[in-house]
């Protein structure tokens, strides 16, 4: 049976204050897309409409993410033994996708105008992006504690403060444009801000791609994990381990350790727990070990 528990409070989610964290973020996102198309329209700003539909997306993946936590809680089946925990890991993988094609929609948008700028009212584009600056702020603020923890928590993160980005852009290319009337200082500005949105987004893309192929999670050094495993008394060897995420904040574990012939039954016992104990420590809270004395050889090796 798995050992849940672990002394190590860094890396857990409180999953009640991030539903809030949810709820708030897509009201505040989707009242502002709404105020921001409807000005966006009104003077017919392609810059308001298109950054509109592009923070549209991102109430639309803070929901995808808010799903996937609320299928997190519910409880294994028949079916899916495991539960709906790997719903957080799909969530994360679309939302990355999400904000890329997000930024490939507004670099392409912005190539277009260059060819032809359009003329902008300079001034309500910069008040309307300055409310979005706020806006994106205080949702990326209700992240901040736990997107190192989560990567759907990072995923939203990384939305809002790329959303805030795109605003502050906004507001000062409004406020030179008023000015100068360089129209195409827009598109230059939004090019450029894609373009370090989509680097910061690789590592979600990267990271997220991996747990959904089961790779080891980016949290987990498998050589330390083995090193420490070994250390524990009783422990003469440690194979065929496979380390996995079953969602994207709990981690998972198979192994098989070969242990000291002179162990008793309720030794064996003992030590597994202490293995388990151990393994908690290192943020695999699940964890199935099958012990066995003598050399034992297998077709398919991790270490």
């Amino acid at each position: 049976m798995a050992h849940n528990h672990s002394h190590d409070h860094s890396y857990e989610i409180n999953v009640s204050n991030l539903n809030r964290a949810f709820y708030i973020g897509i009201g505040l996102n989707l009242g502002f897309v709404i105020v921001e198309a409807g000005y966006g329209w009104i003077y017919d700003s392609l810059s308001l409409l298109s950054d509109a539909g592009h923070n549209l997306s991102d109430v639309m993946s803070l929901a995808l993410s808010l799903i996937a936590f609320k299928l997190l809680k519910r409880k294994p089946t028949s079916t899916y033994t495991y539960g709906f925990r790997r719903a957080t890991i799909l969530a994360s993988l679309v939302n990355a996708i999400l904000l890329i094609l997000a930024v490939g929609f507004i670099i392409y948008e912005a190539f277009g105008r260059f060819q032809n700028p359009q003329p902008l009212e300079g001034g309500v584009v910069s008040i309307v992006a300055f409310v979005g600056i706020f806006v994106n702020g205080i949702t990326a603020w209700l992240f901040l504690k736990d997107k190192e923890k989560d990567l759907n928590v990072k995923g939203a993160y990384l939305h809002m403060i790329a959303d805030a980005l795109i605003s502050f852009a906004v507001v000062i290319g409004g406020i030179i444009i008023i000015y100068t009337h360089w129209f195409w200082l827009d598109a230059l500005l939004s090019i450029l801000i894609g373009i370090v949105v989509l680097v910061g987004t690789w590592s979600l893309l990267t990271q997220s791609l991996k747990l959904s192929l089961d790779g080891v999670p980016e949290n987990i050094n498998p050589e330390k994990v083995k090193e420490e495993i070994l250390k524990i008394n009783g422990v003469i060897d440690f194979q065929h381990v496979h380390i996995w995420a079953l969602s994207t904040t709990e981690n998972a574990l198979t192994a098989h350790i070969r242990i000291s012939e002179n162990l008793s039954i309720p030794e064996i016992e003992n030590l597994k727990e202490t293995i388990k104990h151990e393994l908690a420590h290192l943020q695999i809270k699940h964890s199935t070990i099958e012990t066995y004395f003598g050399e034992k050889h297998f077709d398919q090796e991790t270490f």
